[in-house]
């Protein structure tokens, strides 16, 4: 039986009520939704939320803080979507996700010859050429991120393979935790200012 597609995000509400990316949060579930989820912003308590639409009400459920701490260190697996092409809706759980997840370690997930980087496992992934920041390319299967598309909207970057084999200071972003600086081997660390910026748009 195939499985019915429910808009779905995650999402971070403040101590003052206040949704980080609210705009894309409503975008990825539908305008529809905007009311229901300022009223949800209004009245819960601050923390993470997943997040569905059913084209009607909202459904929240209260979820533990995100995966991502940073200096964590990583791995590097094969994408399961790398057969697809271009971003795609975020997935409702349980979803291929789940099997290349694992506590305490973040994934890189990378296309079927191990070549190149797609995203995290629980984020997209921005990189440092040294004079730009460098998203990978649209066509690469991945999450179509809020944090990606906010970074794209707000800071110079440029479109690019990022290698698996390169030495790019990486920097992990999603909606819940903004950004993340994680232990990848033979890569620099990602400049200061640089990064200041990101957590600047993502705050948002």
């Amino acid at each position: 039986m195939q499985r019915v597609f429910v808009p779905y995000t995650a999402l971070r509400l403040t101590e003052a009520s206040s949704i980080p990316l609210f705009e894309g949060h409503v975008r990825r579930l539908g305008e529809a939704s905007r009311g229901a989820l300022r009223h949800f912003a209004a009245q819960a308590a601050a923390g993470v939320y997943r997040v569905t639409w059913d084209g009607a009400a909202l459904t929240t459920t209260q979820r533990p803080p995100s995966r991502l701490v940073e200096g964590m260190p990583t791995r590097v697996l094969v994408s399961p979507f790398a057969g697809q092409r271009s971003r795609f809706p975020k997935p409702l759980p349980p979803s291929p996700y789940e099997g290349v997840r694992v506590a305490g370690i973040s994934t890189l997930l990378t296309d079927a010859g191990g070549e190149e980087f797609y995203e995290a496992c629980v984020a997209s992934l921005v990189a440092w050429d040294g004079h730009t920041l460098v998203l990978p390319p649209q066509e690469a299967p991945a999450v179509a991120s809020l944090a990606e598309a906010e970074v794209a909207a707000r800071c110079e970057f440029r479109r690019a393979r990022v290698l698996v084999e390169g030495d790019w200071p990486l920097l992990l972003i999603n909606a819940v935790a903004g950004s993340c600086q994680v232990n990848v081997p033979g890569r620099r660390a990602f400049p200061k200012d640089v990064r200041a910026r990101i957590d600047a748009v993502l705050a948002q």
